[in-house]
């Protein structure tokens, strides 16, 4: 009766241990299945910005985090007046990086606004 018992109460855990969610898993044991997942930004190519803003000191100054996805991340400052970014080296691909930059300058500046145009305050 009593290594029944411990049978039935080692089968017991090793069941709770299969059937339990791992930490990173949602309810269902399935990855992000009950774990919100934060949409991207703006996306060209590989390269994803988030968390745009815009500096309340110099208009055309636009502050953005960008990342891809080799999860490289890195915080930028733009400048739309030339498309500048600062710093000029990071870990993220600086080709992609300009494109993602340019469209959020372009956004930015809103509708109607031409190349290069300071994104209105």
């Amino acid at each position: 009766m009593r290594a029944l018992r411990s049978l039935l109460l080692v089968g017991g855990l090793l069941l709770g241990l299969i059937l339990a969610p791992s930490p990173g898993l949602g309810m269902a044991g399935w990855p992000g299945a009950g774990m919100a997942q934060a949409a991207p930004g703006l996306c060209v190519g590989p390269i994803c910005a988030d968390e745009i803003s815009r500096s309340s000191q110099f208009p055309w100054q636009l502050r953005l985090r960008l990342s891809d996805q080799r999860a490289h991340r890195e915080r930028v400052v733009v400048d739309c007046r030339d498309g500048g970014i600062s710093p000029l080296a990071g870990p993220v691909e600086r080709g992609f990086a300009g494109a993602v930059v340019r469209r959020a300058c372009r956004l930015a500046a809103g509708p109607g606004a031409g190349p290069g145009e300071v994104p209105a305050a």
